[in-house]
């Protein structure tokens, strides 16, 4: 990697407060004060540096000021000097780092992670680092991803604030830069720029030219990194207050073009015979609209990573499944389905879990059905299907299919949240009666084998079915009406 810095643009200076501020922030910390006294009693430098300085600056002057989250630590120490300062104070230490200079640490409930000056190069081909200690701070943080995490403050007494690239101003004026090339930090690791993607959701921050032309050039390049890294960096976009505008530089840079391509295909071309709605842009709203929804819910996990990615993924089939009809309409029947096949194999290829997969492309699978229910057509039958195939996504199946709706016509937007409004009600006055939650049979598996004459096997597993459907069709039954049924049933299969 390149050890010249970019240039920061001219700005004014970085208030004495702000300095202030963040070396405050640090004397907060008991634990760090301890640290800083150990390490400088031994003749080494010691700083809070990355992340928890840049987490330090956001927190100053909110409610209950702190230094958030674990500690990241830079030192002139080597690890086996760590690892001898620690002995006998901290509650225990790691070294799965250790082959790059990282010593992690519990002290006092507080979990740190201390690593050795580093000037590593790239191996760009595997993104291996070629692990080589530092001759200074300095060049330490010229090999961080982005200026706003190449700042350092000293845990010795003087609490020098460190920030050679510029990162506080960047941070106060919400911009995002690479402490060196742009290009030459992604080649480094091609993860950095799905990280500015993360960035521009958690921080706020907009990148500069360069980073974007070289996200833009060198998108291809996030094909070298493992997808488990990759869904690592692109659940943590997903779980922010406001992914939208990360989502669509993920796209026009061509990012999600290497990773996620269904979502890039959502971007249709709308052409003056064939008008439809913008699938892209819709999907996007829809995701506004179930992350409202879910922080609405106060009985709701948030952020909810299912329901995100089912809102955001939902329509992923619609290309695949387009038609030009007569009269200039479009049509996509069947999306739904070609839509969880597709979730499930990308969310797969992502590595994600196997409950995720699944859920998601349960949602997606589910999300169109409500738009048979017409105007309160559906049977009481119809009502438990639903709420049986949806299983425990119930409510979140409820929250997409609201957000599904981004028609600006407020009087057809309004008739379909009444509509849905009525079918959540007759769920609500048929769970009065009957549990849907569990809707079994209402003869287990061993009554209807002394029922029958039968042994264990798939006839067994038949009736059942068979009983389970009756149960949806007409409701509870009382045994004689189950065994009279399911006799009648027998009869006419042996028939």
């Amino acid at each position: 990697m390149s050890a010249t810095p970019s240039s920061p643009p001219d700005l004014p200076p970085v208030p004495a407060a702000v300095q202030e501020t963040v070396r405050e922030l640090v004397d907060l910390s008991p634990v760090l004060a301890d640290i800083g006294v150990r390490f400088t009693a031994a003749g080494f430098e010691v700083h809070l540096v990355g992340g928890s300085v840049r987490d330090a600056l956001l927190a100053a002057g909110s409610s209950g000021s702190r230094i958030p989250g674990d500690l990241d630590l830079t030192t002139d120490a080597r690890p086996e000097q760590i690892l001898e300062l620690l002995s006998g104070w901290a509650g225990s230490t790691w070294n799965t780092g250790i082959a790059f200079g990282t010593v992690g640490a519990e002290i006092r409930g507080v979990r740190v992670e201390i690593t050795t000056f580093r000037a590593d190069r790239y191996d760009r081909e595997s993104r291996n680092p070629e692990v080589a200690w530092g001759g200074s701070l300095v060049d330490d943080l010229v090999r961080r991803d982005f200026t706003v995490n190449a700042m350092a403050v000293s845990l010795g007494p003087d609490r020098t604030v460190t920030d050679p690239f510029g990162g506080l101003g960047d941070l106060l004026a919400g911009r995002l830069r690479t402490p060196g090339s742009a290009a030459d930090s992604f080649a480094d690791d091609p993860l950095r720029m799905l990280r500015a993607v993360r960035f521009v959701a958690q921080l706020g921050l907009t990148p500069v030219d360069e980073v974007v032309e070289a996200m833009t050039a060198m998108s291809g390049e996030l094909a070298r990194i493992t997808p488990e890294r990759v869904q690592a960096e692109l659940s943590k976009t997903m779980l922010q207050d406001a992914p939208r505008a990360a989502l669509q530089l993920f796209v026009a840079t061509g990012l999600a073009d290497v990773v996620l391509p269904e979502l890039s295909a959502l971007r249709m071309e709308i052409d003056e015979h064939h008008q439809h709605k913008d699938v892209y842009t819709h999907s996007l709203t829809v995701l506004d609209q179930a992350i409202a929804l879910e922080k609405a819910d106060a009985e709701a996990q948030s952020p909810d990573l299912v329901l995100r990615l089912a809102a955001l993924l939902h329509d992923i089939g619609k290309p695949a499944t387009r038609r030009h009809e007569p009269r200039g309409r479009v049509s996509f029947h069947h999306h739904e389905v070609v839509g969880a096949k597709l979730v499930r194999k990308r969310l797969t290829a992502l590595r994600y879990p196997k409950e995720v997969v699944e859920a998601v492309a349960r949602l997606t699978f589910l999300h169109l059905r409500f738009h048979g229910y017409g105007t309160g057509e559906w049977t009481d039958s119809a009502v438990r299907r639903y709420v049986t195939d949806a299983g425990d996504l119930l409510p979140r199946l409820h929250k997409l299919v609201r957000s599904d709706s981004t028609t600006r016509n407020r009087k057809r937007a309004a008739v379909l949240s009444a509509t849905y409004d009525s079918l959540e009600q007759r769920i609500r006055e048929i769970s009065e009666q009957e549990d849907l939650a569990r809707v079994r049979p209402d003869l287990d598996g061993n009554a209807i084998m002394q029922l029958l004459g039968i042994g264990p096997g798939p006839e067994v597993g038949e009736a059942w079915r068979f009983l389970k459907d009756l149960r949806l069709e007409r409701g509870p039954l009382d045994p004689d009406e189950a065994e009279a049924a399911l006799l009648e049933w027998w009869a006419n299969r042996q028939a």
